[in-house]
């Protein structure tokens, strides 16, 4: 595939990301779980965590974008690809449970999408060890994070809740499958750099 036909194919995944309905291989997890009598408030609440877990599936999206598109070798493109096709589906997961609750998506997903594809394209550049060191951090971050929201979930909200233990279980996966190919360490200033560019997302998409 030519350099044009993979920018091609990655406009094509970043329309889709931010546009279209996705859809979900698996069953949902909360599928078989009756849903809470949750007040107004806790509703709310729940529907703001879930569309900041949804704009981080976005960002994954545009990383793994970015980092499939400059990876050197083509295995460490195809582990790239394959996770990606799972946070499609985590995408799918938030939506729904987005719309169950009342809520809406963040208006600012194609800002993060942007930003998140560039940081994705220069950590490919750099090389696999450390493309895959990127993936692996994030994904560590990503799962810390998706911990803090267990503890902050109205306790009786057990279906988002299915869904957050499913997708931190994924992204658990999707760092040791990383530290598998090679991934390198990466420097404790990047690492604090990427923590303060997440905590700032985070904080935007929970209100808008």
């Amino acid at each position: 595939m030519s350099k044009l036909d993979s920018f091609i194919v990655e406009f094509d995944t970043a329309l889709r990301t931010l546009f279209a309905k996705p859809h979900s291989v698996r069953k949902h997890p909360d599928v078989a779980i009756a849903e809470a009598d949750l007040s107004d408030t806790e509703k709310k609440h729940a529907s703001a965590l879930m569309r900041v877990n949804h704009t981080g599936e976005v960002c994954a999206q545009a990383l793994y974008s970015g980092q499939s598109l400059t990876a050197h070798q083509p295995e460490i493109t195809n582990a790239l690809k394959q996770a990606a096709l799972e946070e499609i589906e985590h995408l799918a997961w938030c939506e729904a449970r987005i719309t169950a609750l009342g809520g809406r998506t963040s208006a600012f997903n194609p800002l993060f999408y942007a930003g998140s594809f560039t940081l994705g394209a220069i950590a490919g550049a750099l090389g696999d060890k450390w493309n895959l060191g990127f993936l692996a951090e994030t994904e560590q971050q990503v799962g810390a994070h998706l911990a803090s929201h267990l503890e902050l979930l109205p306790e009786a909200d057990l279906k988002t809740r299915s869904i957050i233990t499913q997708m931190q279980q994924d992204e658990a996966q999707h760092a040791n499958l990383a530290k598998q190919h090679g991934a390198a360490d990466l420097p404790a200033p990047v690492q604090f750099l990427m923590k303060k560019s997440s905590k700032l997302m985070t904080t935007v998409a929970y209100y808008v």
